[in-house]
């Protein structure tokens, strides 16, 4: 098939090609984000690919069958497969198809399905016909109320969702409100942000419910969390990636909303404090003292009587808190992320447990608005030395990964990036701590990883925003929530294999507008030749598929290619 001879070619596999050459490629892709994703990105043509869960997105967001295929039909060289548009139509029409009703406070709830027979065919399974009380009547079965979360996951998991109407326990009132200024100037939340909390609260012509609000790092998820708690009034759970993020959080609280600070609580190794609004961390709850014991601190999550759980960094969410979120179905749910990928598979227990995708914006229209800075991309490909390459053939694939991470030759590349960007403030971001100590001394930077403590990582961050310290050395610890609005320039040198959305919160580190204006530019250094380079191109998909571009260049004079959407940054 010729290259130039094609615009959007959709295959029998679900998979959709597309040329990246096309003159509305932008304007395609933007629709296809809407019910697909990018699974490759080579130069030249790009896969989509539909999925069940994708497509329940799709139509948990309003769209409809005829929609989706009237994109494929418009944009298609050739026509669409009648077996595609059959397959579309089943996943779609699934969405829908189970029903849960009932009373939140009753002990027995009503799963309904529009297809009796379906229900009935689900009396021998092993997982989901256990939960029916009884046997099925008039496509109506019995389940009890502590199923609630159960059920729709193991639905969900066999290819059936359900929506879930049975309502919310109102939790204990609270009386919280926006405030009308941040010291000088007027607060409001920003247009999207308000239809976000309108997306999940609903309103009198939008049903909404229980969900998943998807905005990039830097475009305020936590105002929406926050606006949030002021529509619904009631005392609130907060759980997020780490401690940083939790001293966060209170002060977004506390500088917009009514709330004092006798009213929120940190639940930390530090703190223990439960009030009103609680907010804690997933390391936290995950914490047992050996994997003989219960989970220490899970009893959080029923210590006060919530009426809105806001699980931050949902994509983090850890298998523990997922079981125990199955129980926590009468409690409403909030999901904030930058990406819903997940690189363990588990993309259908958070659809079926925290709920849906209830709202997203594509990052580059907010780039557009002004809401976060436009970032420059590039990828540079250094050659190994003879000796790297030596023990590089010999190893493990594990091994192997790590040789290609730690080469010795980025060094001077990292260098000279500092210097070509020597008035901006830089972070220097990896994977291995013996190699982050070497660019720490090399450069003569403060170097922050995991054991550094809490009031020290304060004490650099600080520095960083105040221009004392130009240039910080991180390491995992600043994928996320790491408040640093002036980063201009951030340098990758090595990260998690191909992780997508390690690469999204790395790049998420820069994407807070700069009051001067400034572009922010996004260094991945990797080793030519190696599996870092098959690596770079799966941790680019989120980030291609949002419409940024890499600038691909080798060291050592070959020329740069593009990886990415023409005309993007």
């Amino acid at each position: 098939m010729s290259k130039s001879a094609f615009e959007l070619a959709v295959q029998p596999d679900m998979n959709i090609l597309v040329h990246d050459g096309s003159k509305r490629y932008d304007e395609i892709r933007e629709e296809l984000q809407r019910f697909s994703s990018l699974v490759k990105h080579p130069q030249g043509i790009h896969t989509f690919k539909m999925t069940p869960l994708t497509l329940w997105n799709a139509a948990a967001s309003g769209r409809s069958i005829v929609d989706v295929i009237q994109v494929l039909d418009k944009y298609a060289t050739w026509a669409v497969p009648m077996k595609v548009k059959q397959e579309i139509a089943m996943w779609m029409d699934r969405y829908g198809l189970f029903v849960l009703e009932g009373d939140d406070e009753g002990d027995v709830l009503i799963l309904k399905c529009a297809e009796e027979a379906r229900l009935l065919s689900f009396m021998n399974d092993p997982e989901i016909g256990t939960m029916f009380i009884g046997r099925p009547v008039a496509g109506s079965v019995q389940i009890a109320a502590r199923h609630r979360g159960r059920v729709k996951r193991e639905l969900a998991r066999v290819g059936y969702p359900v929506i879930d109407r049975v309502g919310y326990n109102d939790g204990e009132p609270l009386q919280v409100e926006l405030v009308g200024k941040l010291g000088e100037y007027p607060f409001s939340l920003r247009p999207y942000q308000n239809s976000a909390v309108e997306a999940y609260i609903g309103t009198t012509t939008q049903i909404a419910g229980d969900g998943i609000i998807v905005l990039p790092c830097g475009a305020g998820k936590t105002v929406v969390g926050i606006g949030a708690i002021a529509e619904l009034g009631s005392e609130t759970l907060i759980v997020t990636s780490n401690a940083t993020s939790v001293k966060q959080w209170k002060q977004e609280i506390l500088s917009k909303t009514t709330l004092s600070s006798e009213q929120i609580g940190e639940y930390t190794s530090q703190h223990k404090q439960v009030r009103p609004i609680t907010i804690t961390t997933y390391q936290m709850m995950t914490y047992r003292r050996d994997e003989a014991e219960e989970w220490v601190h899970m009893g959080l999550f029923h210590q006060r009587n919530w009426g809105l759980i806001i699980y931050d960094e949902v994509h983090l969410l850890p298998a523990p808190v997922f079981r125990t979120t199955a129980d926590l179905q009468a409690t409403r749910r909030l999901g904030l992320t930058a990406t819903l990928i997940r690189e363990d598979g588990c993309e259908r227990d958070v659809f079926s447990l925290i709920g849906p995708k209830r709202f997203e914006l594509p990052w580059k229209e907010l780039e557009r608005q002004g809401w976060i800075a436009s970032v420059a991309c590039h990828e540079i490909r250094v050659p190994m030395d003879e000796a790297s390459w030596d023990k590089y053939r010999l190893a493990a694939s594990r091994e192997k990964a790590r040789i290609a991470a730690e080469s010795p030759e980025k060094m001077t590349v990292v260098e000279r990036i500092v210097e070509q960007h020597a008035e901006a403030p830089t972070l220097i971001i990896g994977q291995y701590l013996d190699q982050l100590h070497q660019l720490a001394q090399q450069l003569g930077a403060p170097l922050l990883t995991g054991a550094t403590k809490q009031e020290e990582r304060e004490r650099l961050y600080k520095a960083f925003r105040k221009g004392e310290a130009r240039v910080l050395v991180v390491s995992k610890v600043a994928n996320f929530a790491v408040d640093l609005p002036d980063a201009t320039v951030a340098i990758q040198v090595s990260g998690t294999y191909g992780s997508r959305q390690e690469e999204a919160q790395r790049l998420g580190r820069l994407l807070r507008p700069k009051e001067d204006g400034r572009a922010a530019y996004f260094y991945t250094v990797v080793s030519s030749g190696t599996r870092e380079v098959e690596d770079a191109m799966k941790r680019q998909l989120f980030l291609v598929e949002q419409g940024y571009q890499y600038a691909v260049s080798e060291e050592g004079g070959k020329s740069s290619a593009h990886i990415g959407v023409s005309g993007a940054s």
